[in-house]
């Protein structure tokens, strides 16, 4: 009873419609789920809470590490050469939090390390080396690689899509770099950096004008 009077329940259903598309989404998402699970035992770190969106080519993950909280977009190509895997520390290293769209390529001979939170667009190209073409006979793909130098990206950078990093570079803290940019030289801590190849267009947050 409530105010003399009988208290009616009244139940308001809320009916969900099934689609096709709801449907593909529900199994991506289980997919995705039960993919980044079997990451966790092949890699050489994977963190929790981390997502591997399929498909991924992927080569030397036992020398990837993966730290928590981040996305991996699908269709990215992952590979660790057999000359990048010496020493303990792992040859490819993403830091926390940091998101990777689809279609990204990191290619590592010796070491390429992502810093926490960064934000990579689709279609980027991130690797340590080039291939050798000095032969003039033997075809590109038989003569190896060469100009291995290491790569680092800062915490919190942001490179944008088409981009490609060249071996050596250094990407700064903060820095942005400019969708189609090749960067083949180092991009100081929060500097905005655009063109092919690259160049430092203006200085942001605590750097110099």
């Amino acid at each position: 009873m409530e105010n003399g009077r009988t208290g009616v329940l009244r139940h308001q259903l809320t009916f969900v419609p099934v689609t096709p598309l709801s449907v593909y989404r529900t199994w991506i998402r289980l997919k995705t789920r039960a993919f980044s699970v079997l990451c966790r035992g092949s890699f050489r770190r994977f963190g929790g809470r981390s997502v591997i969106v399929p498909p991924l080519r992927v080569s030397g993950e036992r020398w990837i590490e993966v730290g928590a909280g981040v996305t991996i977009g699908a269709d990215c190509w992952l590979q660790v050469l057999s000359v990048g895997r010496v020493g303990e520390d792992g040859a490819l290293r993403i830091g926390d939090g940091t998101s990777i769209a689809g279609s990204c390529t990191v290619s590592v001979a010796r070491s390429v390390d992502i810093g926490k939170r960064v934000l990579i667009a689709g279609n980027v190209y991130i690797s340590d080396h080039r291939h050798s073409f000095d032969d003039p006979v033997v075809p590109i793909a038989d003569q190896g690689i060469a100009d291995i130098r290491p790569v680092k990206i800062g915490d919190g950078a942001w490179l944008g899509r088409n981009v490609v990093v060249c071996p050596g570079v250094t990407i700064g803290r903060h820095a942005v770099v400019g969708a189609n940019s090749v960067v083949k030289h180092d991009v100081p801590d929060y500097a905005v950096a655009a063109g092919a190849p690259a160049r430092v267009v203006r200085m942001g947050g605590h750097g110099k004008a």
